[in-house]
């Protein structure tokens, strides 16, 4: 054989083919053309990015390659943002044959010529492991196909918004219905480049006019689109078509591969949906996965997919320096803290319903519910509703490990369901209406539930909006309306049967879930971002709730009122009897005094929990309580609200309402509740400071301050130290495990070895109380120093007639320059925020004066506002965020939106 035409062989370059043009963000020195032979023997011409020269000039030894391959109708460009200091691997990314700058050769590429072509062209490159290789849309499945026919080089996998099988039996996307219809697909592909502008305006915002033009670039011309179009025909969809053989290998043989996986996914795909990203997790259950929301296809374009994939090859795969085989086992923050004593969730319930002092109790009151009657369950009979609801979903098909979603109003039906939910060892998906149609749509789909169980509203809500699991009803439902809501059955059904099934000799007998299995998906607030899923397992869970119980001293003789969605589900597992107001558990603002009342009449003496904005309703609508009313709220144990801390002087206020209570604040935060607490008394002991002081940590949970540089950025150094400011850090038994399908958001928490980066910023005292000064993001980094957003919205509160401010940043980091926005007692309206308008002089001298004399800062503007903007779950925590926005804009002098 004449070496010259053996297969593989690398040939010289050649300068044939369009011109590369400067691009945006690629160094011109990483383009490389090469000629190899492909799957038919004929040497092509290939272009390719390829970092290793410029690690070279360096002096970096690459850790491994990264083999990158595009899908349609993109190429090698996509993935630019791989080269940094950041990832010391030498990056190939290619240009498929028949795209980007690549030969055109006519010729017509199935799914596995392709992989073979890769393949060819790799053995020319000499490439060796260890390589990752990453894969979007079409590259994805290609780079899965070399990577099981090249595992002996293969280290990691990376695949990003793509999707490897396609089940007969399933309708392809909408999008590649019509991409692949006779009609459109090629007028639509290469007659013109509708196909490749429609996938760039995917994104938004809009991409930048010169990447887009760059993405143009090489498909100038019908002639240079031809690939784009023999792409689109060659997806798989039908039995017999020639690529759906190879399909099913790649789908079937990365079962096998054992290696460590990364999916990065972009959620506002309108092709490889979260449909296709759930079928690639079961198939690599061991992947580490991200979903960046609001992204779209090009997730490499709208979001930092190039940061996420730097920090995992580090944590998985260590440096150059200092490499290692495989990622470090996991270990959660709560491995590392003081073990809190172990119960399985729920025993409270058999136990009291076991008690003849209990018994017969109330374990749970509604008041006022849908009918506008009040409901009672006793402890006897939740505990057979538990028990029947469980074993109904047992035999219903419900299994341990499955995601149930639940959309149920607080109160008895959701209480029997959540905890045999817990019984059987289903993971509850709890993402309660309070964070509005458009974050609980992103919650609900982000956490691929099994299952969704809801009321009428929310199963209408379900079928129209396409929320993915199977369906049961909390009641039964008319046939029709079943049959139109896609339901299977009902709770009510299933406890039904599972009495029938009890009651026949086939007691539940489902074994206790396992301590460290999943047990409960907790969505945060979403006020500084989309809501994440907090993952907790059932010795998290339980530690969470033996920190609330000792904290908030609750026992079967003192229960509790919940006035916020998420405690409802907390009594039964403290074995406190638990009355849910009659309010609308999505505006927990609005929770007025008398509907308090009658929930602690209810009770006698209970503890009473409230978001912190209810508690300003609660005293503006006092002069609605009746004789009765008065007394009643006399008779609470104690108040308490978390969620954002509250100022000493509202405690105060409350207390004329609710005299004997014990006023307490604790601070926490989904992830981790409670991290500490403190009472009125407390409060007025540590007197005026910088931000808000929220007390000691609570038994078993530990808190320390990693310190902050002049930038606002933690500088590494972790202390207990009085006075030191930083990010506030918690260690405790009861820190979530993780959070969902975030794995860049859970390394960023846990950079601190054994803690919880909580994202606020505060300080600890003198006796080792912490003092919350607002969010780390929110800091400002202004030219005279570092300032946190509550040291500034104290100094502006201290003028008589401001109500509430909020502290906005302008500018870079460094030289930040601070804005001041305000609600006065005179112009504040409950309600959607205001357009700001300037505040009247004496008003802004008032307030730039009290910040400069308290803090140092100075204040370049101020502004009034009806309304501050909040997140929507507690309705308290300001948008600082928002505020940033609007001055910036305003500054600019830009239309500003609105807040």
């Amino acid at each position: 054989m004449n070496p010259a035409r053996s297969p593989g062989r690398r040939r010289a370059s050649s300068p044939a083919g369009p011109e590369i043009p400067d691009q945006p963000g690629v160094d011109p020195r990483l383009h490389r053309t090469l000629e190899v032979r492909d799957h038919t023997g004929e040497p092509r011409r290939w272009h390719l990015l390829d970092s290793g020269p410029l690690l070279a000039e360096r002096g970096i030894t690459p850790r491994g390659t990264l083999l990158a391959v595009h899908g349609n109708p993109t190429y090698s460009f996509l993935f630019r943002s791989l080269v940094r200091e950041d990832i010391p691997w030498r990056l190939i990314a290619v240009d498929q044959l028949e795209m980007g700058y690549s030969e055109r050769t006519g010729l017509k590429r199935r799914y596995q010529d392709r992989i073979t072509d890769l393949s060819m062209l790799t053995d020319a490159l000499s490439l060796r492991g260890p390589v990752v290789t990453v894969g979007h849309d079409w590259g994805g499945l290609i780079s899965a196909g070399w990577a099981l026919d090249n595992r002996h080089d293969l280290a990691g996998m990376i695949l990003t918004n793509t999707g490897v099988h396609q089940k007969l039996e399933e309708a392809l996307p909408r999008a590649l219905q019509l991409a692949t219809a006779p009609w459109f697909r090629t007028p639509s592909t290469s007659v013109t480049d509708t196909f490749l502008r429609t996938t760039l305006a995917l994104s938004k915002p809009s991409l930048p006019r010169e990447v887009q033009d760059a993405y143009l670039a090489p498909y100038r011309g019908r002639a240079r689109r031809r690939g784009i179009d023999q792409f689109v025909a060659d997806i798989p969809a039908a039995a017999d078509h020639p690529s759906r053989s190879t399909l099913e290998r790649v789908a079937s043989g990365i079962t096998e591969l054992d290696v460590p996986t990364l999916f990065a996914w972009g959620p506002r795909d309108i092709t490889f949906s979260d449909r296709f990203l759930r079928d690639l997790i079961q198939r690599v259950p061991h992947a580490d996965v991200h979903r960046f929301e609001g992204a779209s296809h090009l997730v490499w374009e709208d979001a930092d997919v190039a940061g996420l994939v730097a920090d995992w090859l580090e944590t998985t795969f260590g440096t150059a320096e200092q490499p290692r085989s495989s990622a470090p086992a996991w270990q959660p923050v709560s491995a590392h803290a003081e073990q809190a004593p172990q119960r399985h969730i729920g025993a409270s319930i058999a136990e009291l319903a076991a008690d003849p002092r209990h018994a017969h109790r109330a374990a749970v009151v509604e008041l006022g519910g849908e009918d506008g009657e009040n409901r009672e369950i006793s402890w006897s009979l939740l505990n057979r509703r538990v028990d029947d609801i469980a074993a109904g979903l047992l035999a219903h098909g419900v299994r341990p490990g499955d995601r149930v979603s639940l959309l149920i109003t607080p109160g008895a039906d959701l209480t029997g369901v959540l905890y045999a939910c817990f019984r059987i060892g289903a993971v509850a998906v709890v993402a309660d209406a309070g964070l509005g149609t458009a974050g609980l749509t992103r919650a609900v789909i982000g956490s691929h539930p099994d299952w969704f169980i809801g009321i009428t509203k929310a199963l209408i809500g379900a079928r129209a909006l396409g929320w993915p699991g199977r369906r049961l009803s909390v009641q039964q439902l008319p046939t029709v309306d079943r049959a139109a809501l896609g339901v299977e059955t009902s709770i009510a059904e299933l406890a039904r049967s599972g009495a029938m099934m009890r009651e026949l000799g086939a007691p539940l007998n489902a074994p206790w879930p396992e301590p460290d299995a999943d047990a409960a998906i907790l969505f945060t607030s979403g006020s500084t971002g989309p809501a994440k899923g907090a993952v907790l397992t059932h010795r998290q869970l339980g530690a969470m709730f033996t920190a609330v119980g000792d904290t908030l001293d609750l026992a079967p003789e003192r229960g509790l009122v919940a006035g916020f969605a998420t405690f409802a589900l907390l009594g039964p597992a403290l074995g406190a009897p638990t009355v849910v107001p009659d309010m609308d558990i999505m505006r927990p603002g609005d929770l007025t005094a008398p509907a308090l009342a009658a929930a602690i009449a209810a009770l006698g003496s209970p503890a009473v929990f409230t978001a912190p904005a209810a508690l300003r309703n609660i005293i503006d609508t006092a002069d609605q309580l009746d004789e009765a009313g008065r007394a009643a709220m006399a008779q609470a144990a104690s108040f308490f609200s978390a969620g954002a801390p509250i100022p000493a002087q509202l405690l105060r206020e409350l207390r004329t309402l609710m005299p004997s209570a014990r006023a307490l604040t604790p601070y926490g935060m989904t992830e981790c509740l409670a991290v500490a607490a403190i009472d009125l008394e407390g409060i007025e002991a540590a007197g005026e400071g910088s931000g808000v002081c929220v007390g000691r940590p609570v038994p078993r949970v530990e808190i320390a301050i990693a310190v902050m540089d002049e930038l606002g950025t933690t500088t590494g150094e972790i202390t207990q130290d009085a006075g030191r400011r930083g990010e506030i850090l918690v260690r405790a038994p009861h820190v979530r495990d993780r959070y969902l399908m975030l794995w860049g958001t859970t390394h960023t928490a846990m950079r601190f070895e054994g803690w919880h980066a909580t994202g606020d910023v505060g300080h600890l005292d003198q006796d080792g109380r912490l003092w919350v000064e607002g969010r780390a993001a929110h800091v400002l980094a202004t030219a005279s120093g570092l300032l946190t957003p509550v040291q500034v919205e104290d100094a502006a509160e201290s003028v008589p007639t401001v109500r509430r401010a909020g502290a906005a940043a302008v500018g870079p980091r460094g030289t930040q320059q601070v804005v001041v926005i305000l609600e006065t007692e005179s112009g504040y309206r409950p309600g959607r925020p205001g357009r700001p308008r300037p505040a009247e002089p004496s008003l802004q001298e008032a307030v730039r004066r009290a910040v400069r004399d308290r803090s140092g800062a100075e204040v370049v503007a101020v502004f009034t506002t009806s309304a501050l903007p909040t997140d929507i779950r507690h309705n308290s925590k300001i948008d600082r965020a928002a505020l940033s926005r609007w001055s910036a804009q305003t500054l600019a002098g830009e239309r500003a939106e609105a807040l």
